[in-house]
């Protein structure tokens, strides 16, 4: 797909990698109608854009269906169409164990990660598929193929993303809609504060976390190569977009060994659970 002139949804479009995936998008000479729960993020990521009547901003909980259905009116107005959906926008659990979640974090993570996705994929799939060609590319997680303890909830609402977009893939074929699932490693943004999670045990345990999340490697990925990487995979429609050499090394060792992978990553996480 050549983004110049494309009109593309982008959720999580408020801050991290969501907000670099939008200014890589205008940069490429692409529209963008930028979701986020949060406004004053929309505004920081217009005034970075300067971009004009090319960027509208559409504050928004991804989890209220009824608010979402209603963006595709929105957005039409703004643009005139949609070409492709990119859904970015996501929060992680507390790092604690499954058992010690309550029934209402459990509740929030799916319905931010799994149910928004959902949402606004029957949102504005119909619009898409009236365009010549169009796409869908929606972030999943490293935490999607391989277990970590501290974050079980994420991972199964990350895993149903990772379903959930290999089925649209496979109801989509021959059609001229793309369909990319995106797996990123550990990348360097704020998702914890984001997500009012607090890192247990101070700044030791952040540092741990950290080197975990990197699977052995402090070098995260950045947001803007983050973006940058998944800009490509919706220009080209690749089927999947692998995100750092973390998550492209577990990504090998599951389908080699999967429960090395998983006893790997379970001593990471050892020192964080305590």
């Amino acid at each position: 797909m050549k983004l110049t002139d494309k009109v593309v949804v982008v959720t999580g479009g408020g801050n991290g990698i969501g907000r670099e995936v939008v200014l890589t998008l205008l940069a490429r000479g692409a529209r963008v109608a930028a979701l986020d729960l949060r406004p004053d993020g929309l505004t920081e990521t217009a005034a970075l854009a300067a971009a004009g009547a090319r960027l509208s901003t559409h504050a928004v909980d991804v989890t209220d269906r009824d608010a979402v259905f209603a963006l595709p009116d929105a957005v039409v107005t703004a643009h005139g169409r949609v070409d492709a959906l990119v859904n970015v926008a996501g929060i992680i659990q507390p790092f604690v164990r499954f058992a010690d979640l309550t029934p209402e974090q459990i509740e929030k993570v799916m319905n931010v990660n799994f149910w928004g996705v959902v949402w606004t994929c029957r949102a504005f799939l119909p619009l898409i598929r009236q365009r010549p060609e169009g796409a869908i590319v929606n972030v999943s997680s490293m935490g999607g193929f391989v277990p970590v303890p501290g974050q079980t909830a994420y991972g199964a609402s990350k895993a149903a993303v990772k379903l959930l977009t290999e089925g649209l893939y496979a109801e989509l074929r021959g059609t001229g809609v793309a369909v990319t699932i995106v797996y990123p490693g550990g990348v360097s943004t704020h998702i914890t504060e984001n997500s009012g999670v607090e890192m247990p045990g101070g700044a030791a345990r952040a540092a741990a976390a950290q080197e975990a999340k990197g699977k052995g490697s402090t070098a995260m990925t950045t947001p803007q190569s983050a973006a940058e990487q998944i800009v490509v995979g919706l220009e080209k429609g690749s089927y999947r977009v692998v995100i750092g050499k973390d998550a492209r090394m577990l990504d090998l060792l599951t389908r080699l060994m999967p429960q090395r992978a998983t006893d790997l990553v379970a001593k990471k996480m050892q020192d964080l659970l305590g």
